[in-house]
């Protein structure tokens, strides 16, 4: 089935797919700038999945996946590509995502990300977040973040990801990338390690618990550069989010650390292009100045937007704004992006 499976794998990569999906009972799927494809032939029978999985994973591997239902893990074709790829059972057969991950870091004036994010790559310390749903780019982001301090600075850059995505290869900077799971036991023991490895930069691939958000802060509080992911929608979800996760005692000391560490909160979503041929990432972007640390610390997170509205000067943007943009542009499909806007707002941008 391995034959099979890369065969379906470089098919779809061909394409353009970000995304292939084998699941019992429709045929290999793929999704192609937002919209799913499948490929002709016959349909994945349960047998077919169960025998990849076992084909792809180590011994140990298959254990662990056989133990917890899911498995997060990396697949690679020589020559084609990358593939950051999810195991998972469901009623009782096995299916598998895979996420392409192009051979090379992406340039963020490729991405035409916003300038403003290579001040935040700059900064000496503190805890950059760039946040949204499972898709929406966020590693994509990062990396491209990574690959500007890699070529523009001497910096020692650790990087924690499950699995490892984009391979960065040293150039100015040293890169050490750890998987979670292979290289390290976990994000939290990960992190506390690498504060002992003597690193400018650190990149954790997800906040997920206390421990790990919390040797995060440290890290940013003694001399360290800190990006990571949360899985949130905005800037204030972010913050209640990391607050949140800490016990009501120790609440009030989090959000002074955060006032002070926290450097910006990017949130981004992917829209696809006019002719759908393409995705281009809208991005609100939150930078931690005095008015905003002044609303973590007193627990007005709720008043952070209006800040963000009034602060464009100093290159924060709402999404709604730079969605406005991208489709002024004409750079973003009008009939993905409507939904994301409030009703009238882009009257006078159609």
């Amino acid at each position: 089935m391995k034959t099979e499976l890369d065969d379906w794998l470089n098919f779809a990569y061909s394409r353009g797919a970000s995304d292939i999906h084998l699941s019992a009972g429709t045929p290999p799927t793929y999704r192609l700038h937002g919209d799913l494809f499948k490929i002709e032939g016959p349909v994945i029978l349960p047998h077919m999945t169960e025998e990849i999985t076992k084909e792809i994973l180590t011994e140990e591997q298959y254990a662990t996946f056989l133990e917890n239902g899911e498995l997060d893990f990396s697949y690679s074709i020589p020559n084609i590509s990358r593939f950051r790829v999810n195991a998972y059972r469901q009623r009782s057969s096995v299916s598998i995502a895979f996420r392409a991950v192009p051979p090379n870091v992406p340039r963020m004036e490729d991405l035409k990300l916003p300038t403003i994010l290579t001040t935040f790559c700059q900064k000496p310390q503190g805890l950059v977040l760039v946040v949204g749903p499972t898709g929406s780019g966020k590693s994509t982001t990062l990396a491209s973040m990574i690959n500007y301090i890699n070529l523009s600075f001497k910096k020692h850059i650790i990087t924690l990801e499950d699995p490892i995505e984009y391979l960065h290869r040293h150039q100015n900077s040293i890169i050490d990338q750890r998987e979670v799971g292979y290289d390290t036991q976990n994000f939290t023991s990960g992190l506390r390690a690498a504060l002992r490895q003597d690193p400018d930069i650190i990149l954790v691939g997800e906040l997920r618990d206390l421990d790990t958000i919390q040797t995060a802060i440290t890290a940013a509080e003694t001399g360290h550069l800190v990006f990571a992911t949360l899985h949130t929608s905005d800037a204030p979800s972010t913050i209640d989010r990391i607050i949140d996760v800490f016990p009501p005692g120790q609440q009030a000391q989090i959000r002074i650390q955060l006032a002070s560490e926290l450097v910006a909160v990017i949130s981004q979503r992917l829209f696809p292009t006019p002719h759908h041929d393409g995705r281009r990432a809208a991005l609100e972007i939150m930078i931690n100045n005095p008015a905003i640390q002044n609303l973590i610390r007193n627990e007005k997170v709720y008043q952070i937007p209006s800040v963000i509205q009034t602060s464009r000067a100093q290159g924060m943007q709402n999404m709604e704004n730079a969605i406005l943009d991208l489709l002024k542009e004409g750079a973003i499909s009008r009939e993905a992006a409507l939904p994301y806007l409030k009703g009238g707002v882009a009257v006078g941008v159609f």
